[in-house]
Order: C-alpha cells, then structure tokens, then sequence
C-alpha cells in the first residue's frame, strides 16, 4: 500500500540511540563508498559492498592494557598470553562492532551477511598461506636490522606509524614515562680529544647526547681542509677514554655543524650505512623499554635514556669536554600511537623484500592499468615506490596473527645469525622441513614458535582476496571498482594500497582493483585532525540522534585518557559544544560529508554546517507536502518521455532537472561528490523551491488544476528524489514512497532499485537557450525585491513597467511576465515601449545598460513618513562606511574583502539617495494616468 498524506512539521529521519565510536573518527570513504554503490545498483548493476574491520594489532592492545591497569591493577605480563588474549577478544565483543553499527547508521548499504574480520578463522588462513609462499619465494626473510622501534608500546613500528615532527628550535615535550618533560632541537657540541696531543680535540655536534655511550667512530669529509692532518689519528671517547678511529667518508656534510659527527651504528640508520661501509661493530646502549643498557655501565645502567642525557651532560661538564648547545632546526621521529620518541635499534625481524613487488606497482600506476584518483597521489606512489626499503612484519604483540615461524632449539647456536628457523602452515609442516633441513627426525625436534604477530597491514593487505575466498578460491577482481577503503587519512590509504597491490600481485598474479578513491581525513572545523585527547572526536550517531554535553563528558571520563589529557579534552568540549550537539539527521550528515571536495584537501566538519543541511531536508519534507497536495488523490501520473512542458516557466523546471541529472552523472563518473551536492541543493532549494514553487501557486489556485503544472511537479517530485537518494536515502525513500506510482508494471519496491535518472533520457527537456532568458528574468526579479525593500513596500502590490532598447528582450520578457510579477511581489506586469517616456514619479532600477525597471509609488509610498526612515538608515550605513575608511585592515584580513565591503556601502548609499530623491520628487509631482 503507497502512503500519500503527510504529516505537518520538521523531518528528523533515522535517528538511533548515541554509543560509542571506535576508534573514534569519522571516516571519509563511507561518502563516496556508500552512495555511488546505491547508485549502481540503481542502474542495475550488480553490486557488493563486502564490510570488514581489521584487528587494529597495536591500537587494540594498548586500549586494553590501558583497561585492565585501569580496573583492575593488572599489566599484561602478569597474565598469560590465553588469558590475556581472552581479555582482548572480551572486549572487542563488547566494542569492536563500533564502526560497523556506524556504517549502518549512516545508511551505508553494505552486503552484512559477507562482514570479516582479520582475526576471523578464514582470514588467519590467508595470512599464513601468504607468509609461507612469500618466505618459499624468497621474498620474507629473517634478519637483524634497525627498526622503528616504540620504546612507550616496546614494539616495532611502521614507517607509516612514525610522523615526522618539524621542530624550528627548542621545543619541551611530555613524552610517556620520561619523569620530566624533556628539550629537543639543541645542538649539543662536544669535545673528542685527540689521543697523543694534549692540546688538540675535534669538537662533534649531536641532538642525541644519550647516545654517546654507543659511539664507535667519529667522521669528517676527507677534503675537509679542517681535519686532514687528523686523518689515521686516533680520539679519546670522551666518556670512557676508550679509542675510537676518526674515519674518513663522503656522506659527511662538512658544512653543517662543525663538519665532525660522531658515528653511531645501533641507534642510526644513516651511521648504520656508514658503520657498515668502514667495518664497525655497532653498540647497543638503548633498551626496548628504554632505558640504558649495560653497555654503557653501571653508572648510567637501568636509567631513563632522557634522564641518562642530563646526567651524561653533567659528566662532560665536569670533565671539561662539553662546548655549550644552540637551538638546531631538526625534524623528530614521533610514534603516532604512543607520542613517543620512536628509538632505532637492532633487531632480529622478519622483512618482506619490496623492490620487486614495489617496481611491478609502480609500473601498474604507470601503464594505467591501476589509476590512482586524485591524480596528484601518484607523484607520492612513484617516489614511495622507488625510495621504499624491505618492510619489517615482526610486531612483539600478542594481539594479532602469530607468525607461523619456528625455532629448531636443537640447532640454535650462539648469535642469531646461526639460528635455524622454518616456516611452515602447521607446527607439524615446520617440523618436516626442520628434519628435511637438520638430517634429524623431527620427532626428536624441539620447535618454538617466534611470539611475535605480524604487522596487522600484512592481514589488511590481504582483505581484497581472504574477505572472497583466497586462498581456497581466487576471485576475480577485475570488475571490483571503486575499492571501498575505510581509514582516515589519504597516505595511510597511499600506504595500505601499496601494500594491497605488492602482495596482491604476487600470490594471485592480478591486481586487487583497477582504480581506488583516496579520501582526505575529516577534520574539526578548526582543521584539527580528531582527537580523544584533545576532546574534538565526532561520533556520527551524536550528529545524528543529538546528544547533551553531560553525555558527551560522560564519555570522555569512562574513556582511556590520563588525568591530564582528561581536563583539556573535557574543557574543549565545553567550548565547542556548550549546549550539547542538536540531532541533526542522517541525510543531513551524508550530505555535508559528499558536499565537501573529496579530491581535495581535508574536510574540515562542523556541526552547524551539518544542522544547516537538516534544514534543506526540512525544505524538501515541505516541498513535498505542497506538491502532493497540489496533486490529489485522483492523480494519474504521465511518463517522462510524454511529458511536454505547457508554458515556458515549466519548459524553464523541466531544462534545470535535465541539467541536475546531467551535472550528477559526470560527478559520480569522476567522484567529484561535491558537484552532485551542489547541483541537487541548487535544484531543490534555488529552481524549485524558490522559483518554480512559488511562482505556480497562483496557477493552482484555479479549479480544477490544470494539469500540465501537476506533471511537472510530480516529474521534479520523483527524478529529483531519485537523483537524491544515494546521499539522502531515507528522506528520498520515505518521501518517494508516498508518490502516486506511475501506470504501467509494477513500481519497484525501493527507491534504491528504482532506476537512476540518466542525463540521456531527459536530454529532451534540456533548453540551455531557454535557461539564459529566465537568468535575465531572475535579475529583474531581484531588482523588484530591491525596490520594495528600499520603499519598505511590506504588503503593497504596485505596478511594474519593463523597457529595453533591444527589441529581442521584449519578447523575453513578454513570456514570462506572470511570473516575474508573482516572484517580484509586485502586482500588473507590463512593458514599456522602447520609445516612450519613463513614467514620472516612479522608481526606476537599471537592469543592464538595455533594460530599465519602473514600480510604481503614487499613493503607496508616503514620503512624509519614509524620507525621515530613509534618512536614519543612510546615516547608519555612512558611519560604517566611515568607520571601515578610518579603519586601519586588521593582520590577516583579505584586502580584496575589504573592498567588496567598501563597495557594497557605497552602493547602498547610493540607492538610498536615489530612493530619497524621488520621494522628494512625489511630494511635488503626481502623475496623471494620461502619462501611463
């Protein structure tokens, strides 16, 4: 049965009660993701949405951590490895469906019975598949190297997971479980004294003083005229006294500091290089929890290193070694999980070689068989592509896939590099090969297995194949597109998508999709990025249902958060949300998602642009209420290709709706979202509502109704709704379900299979010709407006005259002088002769330099009473306009608004000036109807 009646009042569609989100950010992808898949399906494609979360390795455990500390006392190493892993997968009972019950608010129309989890029995048979094809392919290997290392999560880390902080000089930071906050971008100079010369020293710039102890060489340029009678000598480290080489090598800068560096193999990449080209042995004197090994002695063993810096600096002071510091420009590697300062330390791994996996994805972007969308991410995956090292797999987890890796303790000897490891999908396939390797039966074996879990990218990586059936079953992929890519951030997607296409091609021998949308991240309206900590986070369903600031701090106090972190986040809630988030809807929030440029830069999201898109829900609600009522009960709807518009304002509707569905379809062929937003709310709001509306009221007042304004209407109704619905589903499917369905076969049950309206079908309603004349109608329309409003003509209908020197605009405007009168307020529309006289006594506005507008004044205007009115506006407007003239422009502020302001002032004046003068004019002069 089709609903027809509608209730009276405002539109709040689909709200839910208000949860929590984890992890806690609006995503982009769902914008794009979500309505072009409502949009192919109404085309009649075929279309899957396969939903899936990932397990969030680090992220996940720490939160946990976090809780049991928290709750119970408890830290993770006083539980078992089961038992804590009971506790992770406890919680994500309880809230690891956070995003997935978002996505659903959203109305985003995923095929749900397909949802997959990386941790899920078909996923975990993916990733070990993959890692033991890839380590019998030679590509996955076990090795010491430097590694990101998160001393606060004492966990390797990603690339992708280090950001690269700028610092322009000193900068303090709180830094986890440092007791004080610690000073970065200093140079620290010195002194390494030259062994046999009393006198002489060589004087080395660091940012890192806590390294010292781990320094094995110092390095100048071999052409650096400064040091080459040192070159062969030999330095006094200037903690232990001990020897150490000064070497030569090219890679010094010689201009940078003092053109003296010291060489630090364990704890830098670059002097890893560089140790590794001259023979060094490096020296760890870091640890995984951070503090300072035994390596540097018991007088500094067991500290934190930052306070290990302080006290190694008192050292050399009192040994009369240290040279002062001075503020250095420096970028600081950060851990964006934990915000600590990210360590590089040696160790045993497990690394996936990239360069020929890299090359054939670098190719794909470069033959077009993979398009990457916006364009410009490509300079980013070539350069990525061909500056990218081996990726290490190996996180010291519990929380993830363990990695089918073991250890023959048989054969274990002393140092890693003699260990004997396999692979193998069971620990009865590794033992196998352990024989096959050993010579030994493998029942006489002992295996253990690596503890480490591997990067949760690996899993991810694998999602386009393990969420189809791979490895039991190979999809094809070639028709999977857009791939639907849920992160917030464009090089994190940048990042997952290499990895996708790396191991993609090399287990299946396709590419997983042939284009991807890179979203940009969701910002606060202060361009912010999100953050729990800094109290800005938007759950989606809070902008949807509303939610009260109670609620919201609520919240934040059964969070994560440190009792610091607590009260700024509390207090910016405060600020920005002092009464609470108002319940703006559903569509509301889709809409202002898609509305913003998804090629662009990041989004920037505020609330109150949210609420101000609930209100054009509400336009539409409303819009709808008159055309149904307008069209009855007894209304028989005519197909569209029968429709002809009977009168130039519908030939005028009909050619905008054409041009809506036309600017649609070429923005979702090119996912510019925004351009489908903009041309629907132009037509909804500026064609219909405030001119096709408006202006066929006064038709409608005869009866019976004359049915070519009906079909109109009922045509914008129901192209304009399906238009609307893949970004505001369910205003478009509760409206378009009340529509009288059209004759002929059965209406199809949904809005979201009904067809999609192509620009093709309605191209023969297109007048862009037409479209001009009316924009020319419209000017006049807003020259009336002007007029009335300078006349403060509130009920008044008065008479209008057109006149043009162009002959041509005559009839332009004889076409529609209904209207214009009906839009205008105004009352009798006529035209003026070209030749004639301007009637004396009325007001006159210049539409162009060809076209004059006159409205009549005689006996509705008393200029007694508006001359003082006129008066006291005008001198309001010239202090502002004075005031702005003596203002010095404020830092900041664009001249060229500055400007636009001044003009605008000055234009008014003017006008009321103009309106003065002929109400003058009126008291002296009345018109005789003779002069009409």
């Amino acid at each position: 049965m089709v609903k027809r009646k509608m209730s009276p009042g405002p539109c709040l569609l689909h709200t839910v009660p208000n949860m929590l989100r984890l992890p806690g950010t609006l995503g982009g992808c769902e914008r794009a993701s979500s309505n072009q898949n409502i949009r192919h399906r109404m085309r009649g494609d075929q279309v899957l949405w396969v939903p899936g979360s990932d397990h969030a390795g680090i992220a996940t455990q720490a939160v946990v951590e976090k809780q049991l500390w928290k709750e119970r006392g408890v830290r993770r190493h006083e539980l078992s490895r089961e038992d804590f892993l009971r506790e992770v997968w406890k919680w994500k009972e309880e809230k690891g469906g956070e995003i997935c019950e978002q996505l659903r608010v959203l109305g985003a129309s995923l095929d749900w019975d397909r949802e997959c989890f990386t941790m899920d029995a078909g996923s975990s048979v993916a990733v070990t598949e993959a890692f033991v094809r890839l380590y019998k392919a030679g590509l996955l290997y076990r090795s010491r190297q430097l590694v990101n290392w998160s001393c606060a999560l004492r966990s390797a880390i990603s690339d992708i997971e280090v950001e690269s902080r700028p610092l322009s000089g000193c900068t303090e930071l709180r830094l986890p479980d440092s007791p004080t906050p610690v000073s970065f971008g200093l140079l620290f100079s010195v002194a390494f004294p030259v062994d046999g010369e009393p006198d002489a020293e060589v004087v080395v710039g660091t940012t890192r003083p806590e390294t010292l102890p781990g320094d094995v060489a110092v390095a100048v340029h071999p052409d650096d005229s400064r040091y080459i009678h040192l070159h062969g000598q030999q330095l006094r480290h200037p903690l232990t006294g001990q020897l150490l080489p000064l070497i030569t090598d090219c890679a010094v800068q010689p201009h940078l500091g003092t053109g003296a560096v010291k060489v630090t193999p364990a704890h830098s990449p670059a002097d890893a290089e560089l140790g590794a080209r001259h023979g060094l042995s490096p020296l760890s004197v870091i640890a995984e929890d951070g503090t300072m090994t035994s390596l540097c002695g018991d007088w500094l063993q067991g500290l934190h290193r930052f306070v290990a810096r302080e006290k190694i600096l008192s050292a050399l002071r009192e040994r009369d070694l240290f040279r002062g510091f001075q503020d250095h420009p420096m970028v600081l590697p950060i851990c964006s999980r934990s915000g600590d300062v990210v360590e590089y330390l040696p160790k045993s791994q497990w690394f996936v070689r990239c360069r020929e996996m890299g090359d054939r994805a670098a190719k794909a972007v470069e033959s077009g068989a993979l398009e990457l969308s916006p364009s410009f991410h490509q300079k980013n995956w070539q350069h990525w592509f061909s500056h990218t090292g081996d990726w290490c797999v190996s996180r010291q987890l519990w929380w993830g896939h363990q990695i089918p890796a073991y250890l023959v303790v048989e054969e274990h000897t002393q140092g890693d590099t003699n260990d004997c490891w396999v692979v193998g999908r069971t620990e009865a396939e590794a033992r196998e090969v352990a024989a096959e390797l050993t010579g030994r039966p493998g029942a006489e074996l002992t295996l253990e297995r690596d503890p480490d879990v591997l990067d949760t990218w690996f899993s991810s990586a694998l999602f386009p194949f393990s969420a189809l059936g791979w490895p039991q079953e190979t999809p094809d992929l070639a028709h999977f597109y857009p791939l639907s890519l849920l992160e917030t951030g464009s090089d994190l997607l940048l990042f997952w998508v290499g990895r996708m296409v790396m191991l993609g091609t090399q287990l299946t021998g396709q590419l997983p999709f042939s284009k991807v949308l890179l979203h940009s991240m969701v910002r606060d309206r202060q361009g912010r990025k999100m953050s729990k900590s800094l109290g800005n986070v938007l759950d989606p369903r809070d902008i949807i249902s509303g939610v009260e600031l109670q609620v919201l701090q609520e919240k934040l106090r059964d969070g994560n958060l440190d009792p610091a972190e607590l009260v700024i986040a509390a207090s910016a809630q405060r600020k920005d949300f002092p009464h609470g988030i108002p319940e703006c809807g559903t569509d509301a929030l889709r809409f202002a998602l898609c509305s913003h440029g998804a090629l662009g830069g990041d989004l920037h999201l505020s609330v109150s642009e949210v609420l101000s898109f609930r209100h054009f829900c509400n336009k539409i609600w409303n819009a709808l209420r008159f055309i149904l009522n307008a069209l009855g009960e007894k209304f028989i709807p005519q197909s569209a290709e029968e429709l002809s518009p009977a009168s130039p304002m519908d030939a005028w509707i009909l050619s905008c709706l054409a041009r809506t569905a036309r600017d649609c379809e070429r923005g979702f062929l090119t996912c510019e979202l925004a351009l489908v937003t903009h041309a629907l709310y132009h037509f909804w709001l500026h064609n219909l509502c405030d001119v096709y509306l408006e202006a066929v009221k006064p038709v409608l007042l005869h009866l019976p109704h004359p049915p070519g304004p009906l079909q109109v209407l009922f045509s914008c109704a129901d192209v304009g709704l399906r238009l609307l619905a893949p970004l505001m589903p369910f205003l478009a499917e509760e409206l378009w379900q009340r529509l009288p369905p059209r004759p002929g076969g059965a209406p199809a049950p949904s809005i979201c299979v009904a067809p999609y309206p192509s620009a093709r079908s309605l191209e023969h309603w297109h007048q862009p010709e037409l479209e001009r004349h009316f924009s020319r109608v419209q000017e006049a329309v807003q020259a009336l407006r002007a007029l009335r409003a300078t006349y403060q003509l509130t009920k008044a209908r008065p008479r209008v005259l057109l006149q043009s020197s162009e002959p041509g605009d005559q009839g332009l405007f004889e076409a529609f002088l209904e209207p214009l009168g009906t839009l205008g307020h105004c009352g009798a529309v006529g035209l003026l002769p070209p030749a004639a006289a301007a009637p004396s006594g009325w007001a006159q506005a210049p539409l162009s330099d060809t076209v004059q507008v006159y409205m009549e004044l005689q006996g509705l205007v008393d200029p007694q009473t508006h001359l003082p009115r006129l008066a006291a506006r005008r001198h309001k407007l010239q202090k502002q306009l004075d005031g702005l003239i003596a203002r010095t422009p404020s830092e900041g502020e664009a001249e060229t608004q500055r400007q636009q302001r001044l003009s605008s002032l000055q234009l008014e004046l003017s006008k009321l000036d103009k309106a003065a003068s002929h109400l003058r004019h009126l008291m002296d002069v009345s018109p005789s109807p003779g002069e009409l």
